[in-house]
């Protein structure tokens, strides 16, 4: 019999209707961990055949759907409230939806200078790969500090990712959603809450890569690399685990778990840098 270690729980998974999305693949597992899950996308025909592929093997009332925009603080909120009320609770949300400007229809395919970027494309992705994750972890965290449990998981991107040139707005929008998390992690520190980071490692298969990329997909890391680190982070195992950063790619379930932390692990954001601020007195 499959292990449940997420039986009883209730997740959020936004950016979950791709049909070959992290988002998919995340749900897939936890799931399969025995999670209930509200699945939000703002692309109702993928979120609801995605969640119907789900169903024939988790079951009719595995997952429900959820079209909003996480952009908007009204959709989150709502969300937030339509998953508590017809799953009973949330203990978990997977903050992974992100977008990019070719995705939105906003800019060219290939990557440009930050001085070509317009200001609408700007906006919108920070709005979607920032913003949206501040909405969604505010509307989650009230019902999480109640009960005295509750994991936030983010998806951001890899260092490299987030200063490359020519990577305006994804990467500075994904750098900012790391930098909340180490926030958040600070101030739940104690609370029974978390938040951690999750990023695959490298390019992955997903549909912010372009179709007619010059790269081989099947080099790229798949998203259901992210399955095991995510039900993992989503369980009782990682109630120790606060304001860590981990590499899908590098999580090896084989290892012991304190060999596999240290191997995929790091702390979130940047605190290697020290503290550098000067202070009066």
């Amino acid at each position: 019999m499959q292990e449940k270690p997420l039986e009883g729980k209730v997740a959020i998974v936004t950016g979950a209707g791709s049909p070959i999305g992290m988002g998919r693949a995340m749900t897939v597992a936890l799931v399969g961990a025995g999670a209930r899950v509200a699945m939000m996308d703002i692309n109702e025909t993928w979120l609801e055949q995605t969640a119907n592929d789900i169903r024939e093997t988790g079951g009719d009332d595995c997952v429900i759907t959820v079209v909003a925009d996480i952009s908007n603080p009204d959709d989150a909120e709502s969300a937030v409230g339509r998953t508590v009320a017809e799953l009973g609770g949330v203990h978990i949300l997977v903050n992974n939806a992100g977008t990019n400007p070719r995705v939105l229809g906003l800019g060219p395919a290939a990557r440009t200078n930050f001085w070509e970027t317009s200001p609408e494309a700007w906006s919108k992705v920070v709005a979607i790969n920032f913003s949206g994750q501040f909405f969604m972890a505010r509307a989650v965290v009230t019902h999480m500090l109640a009960q005295k449990w509750g994991r936030i998981i983010g998806v951001t991107t890899s260092l490299d990712t987030m200063y490359r040139q020519m990577g305006s707005p994804y990467g500075p929008a994904k750098a900012g959603h790391e930098a909340l998390i180490a926030t958040m992690a600070g101030e739940l520190e104690g609370t029974g809450v978390t938040a951690n980071v999750l990023v695959p490692g490298g390019p992955t298969n997903t549909n912010l890569i372009a179709r007619d990329t010059e790269y081989d997909r099947g080099d790229m890391i798949q998203p259901e690399a992210m399955q095991a680190p995510v039900v993992w982070l989503a369980s009782d195992r990682s109630k120790e685990i606060n304001g860590r950063r981990f590499i899908a790619y590098y999580w090896d379930e084989d290892l012991p778990i304190e060999q596999r932390l240290e191997k995929a692990g790091a702390p979130a954001a940047w605190p290697q840098l020290g503290r550098q601020m000067v202070s009066p007195g």
